[in-house]
């Protein structure tokens, strides 16, 4: 997506791998976040995320943000960076791809 960063599913577990502290936002619908995650990822659908402003600003680990493919979460990447300046990253190819890569997709801890 234009004027996005972005990252590969390799490229993610690589840092989830080595401890890198990360927050993983999972921007899908409540169904979707109900068929799985990656694990540690919390659940902020894309339509809340203009409510949600204030805190990711203040986030103190770099964001990802994920949903099925990627177009979403790129578009949670552009809104957080025009309304706040802030640069967070997007999962190139969504959770697809990171699935797909061979890594884990886990059932949400709690409810949505």
């Amino acid at each position: 997506m234009f004027g996005v960063q972005e990252i590969d599913a390799a490229s993610l577990q690589q840092k989830l791998a080595a401890g890198e502290k990360l927050r993983l936002i999972d921007v899908r619908s409540e169904g979707e976040f109900a068929q799985g995650i990656i694990p540690g990822a919390e659940f902020m659908p894309l339509h809340t995320v203009p409510l949600k402003l204030d805190d990711l600003k203040a986030s103190k680990d770099p964001i990802v943000f994920y949903c099925r493919s990627g177009n979403r979460s790129g578009q949670a990447c552009w809104f957080l960076k025009q309304h706040t300046g802030v640069e967070a990253l997007n999962l190139s190819g969504g959770i697809i791809a990171w699935y797909h890569s061979g890594n884990q997709i886990v059932a949400p801890t709690k409810a949505a």
